[in-house]
């Protein structure tokens, strides 16, 4: 066939089938065409046993310039491209090497490379036996164009792979790549499949501190988890990524698995995040089916487990201000006002924080991310500050946080429609009343949609009938009567007896 070299192996086949079929027939079963056919019966020689074609069928069009310009240039710098050498020749010479020479210039540098070049990096295959090595790598997850109710979810996946068997963990990361994401999705993983490696390798983790001290801080902090689970801890090199091979690769199968299973799901969008964690699980699931076997072996090789988890949590101190709010991480967060004053250890897990006032854990909240602009970010509950809207209303209107604490876009909506409507104070009130029905009513959805209905019709929100209609009614309990007896009736039960 035109285009396609005939090798030793297709001739010994025709010339099997020429002894028993045409010329025709035997050189269509070989793919052969007739005229090549005619040529093979006469050659006395195989194809790998020709001499090689010594003369050229056309004009070499780098001949004048290849010893003089292209060779000098190539040993001043071996990592020339084609592509720049033919540009330096246009520009030497115009109007005379064209764009198509490009594929014969490309063959020529690649030759004389082989000739000349300098040494080439050489990567060699590695051999994991079973039990030995775990891997750890985050990669960011934006090419998933997830949404969560309809907003982007910005995140990363986390993944723990075992170099033999190819077992693996994933994990949803909202924050960046830090030594809490890390040290959980780890721990998560080793209790999941019931065993230890005996080494675990992660990448430099150079996204997970900001200067030196940190960076010692978190080596000692990883060496010490590893250290707590009987691994020995190790890092591949700074932008040396094929240190990590095994785990850079299903990278990219982990990604391409999710996008083919959302796009069989039809959407991307989830109620919420832990559907979407669901999802994630499900997906991983199906990709260590594949493996089960080889995993099996594998992990009755694994190290015992230790007696319990490792601390999983970075702990910060933080005191809360007047204004009820406390900064953790860059992150601004409200609490219960009877903390206003105290200081607390903050505990910061990759999802959430709890707040420890001595050996008591007084508030957990979910933990928020900085803005990527301002670097910073706040994650306000109105109902920590429901108790001092109700005393001081008027505060809302020129309240700092006020735009966050209106839990739904339908009440900030409302916000701005009853300014418009109604003096400043009587707004606060009402406005005020409407979060206080939201969060001590529990109908925080329902009111919404019962709100977005009145913003169509321009209507001021009547508050007593709204509550009629959505607060939870009181519990109607039966009315119980007890009849005490009287007490001399046990002195004659016990003169009978």
């Amino acid at each position: 066939m035109a285009g396609k070299r005939i090798g030793d192996h297709q001739v010994g086949i025709y010339k099997k089938l020429r002894k028993k079929l045409r010329q025709e027939a035997a050189a269509a079963k070989v793919g052969i065409s007739v005229r090549s056919a005619r040529r093979l019966d006469d050659a006395q020689t195989l194809p790998s046993q020709r001499e090689a074609r010594a003369w050229r069928t056309r004009a070499d069009p780098f001949d004048g310039v290849w010893q003089s310009e292209i060779v000098p240039m190539l040993e001043a710098a071996p990592g020339l491209t084609a592509m720049t050498l033919l540009e330096e020749l246009q520009r030497r010479h115009p109007e005379q090497y064209e764009v198509a020479l490009l594929r014969t210039l490309q063959r020529r540098v690649r030759a004389w490379n082989a000739l000349h070049g300098g040494e080439r990096e050489v990567f060699f295959a590695q051999a994991h036996p079973p039990g030995r090595l775990g891997l750890s790598d985050f990669t960011h997850a934006a090419v998933l164009r997830v949404t969560i109710a309809g907003a982007a979810l910005m995140h990363l996946l986390y993944q723990f792979a075992l170099a033999f068997s190819g077992w693996r963990y994933v994990e949803v990361v909202l924050g960046g790549e830090s030594f809490v994401a890390l040290s959980s999705g780890l721990q998560n993983a080793v209790w999941m499949m019931g065993g230890v490696p005996e080494e675990h390798r992660t990448d430099s983790l150079s996204a997970a501190f900001n200067n030196t001290a940190e960076h010692e801080l978190l080596t000692r902090r990883y060496e010490g988890l590893c250290t707590d689970y009987g691994m020995r801890p190790s890092r591949n090199n700074l932008g040396v990524s094929h240190e990590n091979g095994s785990i850079e690769a299903r990278q990219g199968t982990l990604k391409r698995t999710m996008e083919q299973a959302l796009l069989l799901r039809g959407h991307r969008d989830f109620a919420d995040l832990d559907a979407y964690r669901r999802f994630v699980a499900e997906v991983f699931a199906r990709l260590n089916a594949r493996v089960a076997g080889k995993f099996n072996v594998e992990r009755t090789l694994l190290k015992a487990l230790p007696a319990r988890r490792s601390s999983d949590y970075e702990e910060v101190d933080a005191r809360v201000t007047k204004y009820s709010t406390m900064t953790v991480k860059k992150v601004l967060y409200t609490t219960p006002s009877r903390l206003v004053g105290q200081r607390l250890k903050v505990r910061v897990y990759s999802d959430k924080l709890e707040g420890w006032l001595g050996s008591v854990c007084v508030l957990e909240l979910r933990r928020g991310q900085p803005d990527a602009i301002t670097r910073r970010g706040k994650v306000v509950d109105y109902r920590h500050l429901l108790p001092a809207l109700k005393r001081k209303p008027g505060a809302l209107a020129r309240s700092a946080l006020r735009n966050d604490l209106f839990p739904r876009t339908e009440y900030q909506q409302m916000w701005a429609q009853l300014k418009d409507q109604l003096p400043e104070a009587a707004a606060c009130r009402l406005m005020v009343g409407l979060l206080d029905l939201a969060g001590n009513g529990g109908c925080e959805a329902a009111l919404a949609q019962r709100l977005a209905l009145l913003l169509v019709s321009a209507e001021v929100p009547d508050l007593e009938q709204l509550k009629q209609d959505l607060a939870p009614r009181p519990a109607l309990y039966p009315v119980v009567t007890v009849t005490l007896p009287d007490l001399a009736s046990y002195d004659q039960l016990l003169e009978a007896a």
